[in-house]
């Protein structure tokens, strides 16, 4: 398993849901989530909690 860094871009939610990576912790990672173009929409939180097994690394940096 492929663990994030802080900056990656991950997708989970079987990919309806993407953000990027704030803070690696032994478990899981936080995201913000503000960076998808529908987030408003969704009416979601800014950050949220995902586990390592629950995501897939869709990129090395966003900027």
């Amino acid at each position: 398993m492929k663990i994030a860094e802080v900056g990656n871009i991950i997708e989970f939610k079987d990919g309806r849901l993407q953000g990027i990576v704030e803070k690696v912790n032994e478990n899981s990672v936080i995201v913000d989530l503000t960076i998808m173009e529908n987030f408003h929409d969704l009416e979601l939180e800014e950050k949220t909690v995902v586990n390592h097994k629950k995501y897939k690394i869709l990129n090395k940096d966003l900027f």
